[in-house]
C-alpha cells in the first residue's frame, strides 16, 4: 500500500497515547506528528515483508498484524501478533538491512508509521526514548522466551491461554482492555493451530472460568489464571518449528 499522510485525529491520538511519545520534548513531538503517516491494509496485505527495506517503526491504530517467518520449502512459524496500541519493528531499525520477517494484516488494519530517519534521530539524541526502547525490547525478549516454552512443552489449551495473556503485557500493549477482538481463526493462527482446535481450547478455558467466548472475540476474566494455566508434558501438541527474532 502507498504512503498516505493523514491528519486524522485517530493517528494523532494513537501517537499521543503511546508511552514513548511522553519521553519526547515539545519540538520532537511536533516533528513526530508532522512526519508520521498512516497506512491502511486490507486482510492479507503486508505491513512489512521479509527482504524489503526496514523503513519505518510501526504501531497498530486498529486491527491485527501477525508476525511470522517462513522457509523456501513452505514451513511457516508464527512469532506473535501486534494489536491496538502495540509497536513493532524497533529491532530491525536498530541495525542496518531489511526486514527479517513478514508482518501480515489478519483483518482490515490501520498503521501509524514513524519514518526510519526520525526513529534513528530519536535514538541518537533522546536518552529517555532509549530507556523506553530497552524496556520494550526486554519485554519482547521475555515474550519470545515464553513462546519457546509453550511451543515445546504445553498442550493446545495452555498455548492458547499463553497466547491471549501475551496480548496484555503492560509494556507491549499499554492500551489493552478485557475484551480481545480476535476471531477463533485468528487465535488459531497466532497459536499455530487449526481453527477447530483453537475453538476447543477456548471452550476448555471458558469452562475453567478464565475467559468468556463472545461474538467477535473473548473477554478475559482471570488474566493471572491465563498466564499460569498449566501444560502437560505427556500431551504435547505437534507444532511447526519455532523461531525467534527481535521485532
Amino acid at each position: 500500500m502507498g504512503r498516505q499522510k493523514s491528519t486524522a485525529l485517530t493517528l494523532k491520538a494513537m501517537l499521543a497515547e503511546s508511552p514513548w511519545f511522553q519521553t519526547l520534548d515539545l519540538a520532537e513531538r511536533a516533528q513526530v506528528l508532522q512526519d508520521s503517516y498512516e497506512r491502511h491494509l486490507l486482510p492479507g496485505a503486508h505491513a512489512m515483508r521479509c527482504g524489503e527495506p526496514a523503513d519505518c517503526w510501526i504501531g497498530v491504530i486498529e486491527g491485527l498484524v501477525k508476525m511470522s517467518v517462513s522457509q523456501p520449502d513452505g514451513r511457516h512459524a508464527t512469532l506473535t501478533g501486534v494489536t491496538h496500541g502495540g509497536w513493532a519493528g524497533e529491532g530491525s531499525l536498530l541495525k542496518p538491512g531489511p526486514w527479517r520477517y513478514d508482518g501480515v494484516a489478519l483483518r482490515t488494519t490501520r498503521l501509524a508509521c514513524v519514518p526510519r530517519y526520525l526513529f534513528e534521530q530519536l535514538v541518537a539524541t533522546n536518552l529517555a526514548f532509549n530507556h523506553f526502547l530497552l524496556a520494550h525490547l526486554n519485554a519482547r525478549l521475555s515474550l519470545f522466551v515464553g513462546l519457546v516454552e509453550y511451543d515445546r512443552l504445553l498442550r493446545a489449551d495452555a498455548r492458547v491461554a499463553r497466547c491471549l495473556a501475551s496480548l496484555f503485557h503492560p509494556t507491549l500493549y499499554p492500551q489493552a482492555t478485557p475484551f480481545v477482538q480476535l476471531s477463533q481463526e485468528e487465535i488459531g493462527l497466532l497459536s499455530a493451530m487449526s481453527r477447530q482446535r483453537a475453538n476447543e481450547a477456548l471452550h476448555e478455558l471458558e469452562r475453567a472460568g478464565l475467559l468468556r467466548v463472545e461474538f467477535r472475540g473473548v473477554t478475559v476474566l482471570d488474566l493471572p489464571g491465563l498466564r499460569d494455566y498449566p501444560g502437560s508434558e505427556d500431551a504435547r501438541a505437534t507444532t511447526q518449528p519455532g523461531a525467534l527474532a527481535a521485532l
